[in-house]
């Protein structure tokens, strides 16, 4: 589960969700720029947990999309999974 929660596509996210919660603090009015800045976070938080989604499912054997990052790689993740188990 470590691997997973200090992966670097999820820390980039919560920090980069810090940074904006910090400028909130700063008292300056609400933006369209802001706005994209929330929106652009949202989408890179969910591509994050997706991929850790992906991955954990091509770990255990399970399908997954062909658009994802860790397509191609499932034979692999399930062999580290079954070799770690011995």
């Amino acid at each position: 589960m470590r691997k997973y929660l200090f992966g670097t596509g999820l820390l980039t996210a919560i920090t980069g969700g810090v940074t904006l919660l910090r400028g909130l603090r700063e008292h300056e009015p609400f933006t369209w720029r802001t706005a994209l800045a929330w929106a652009s976070w949202a989408i890179s938080l969910a591509l994050a947990v997706g991929a850790i989604v992906d991955t954990r499912r091509a770990a255990r054997g399970g399908l997954i999309a062909h658009d994802s990052p860790v397509h191609g790689r499932e034979q692999k993740l399930l062999k580290r999974r079954v070799e770690g188990r011995r």
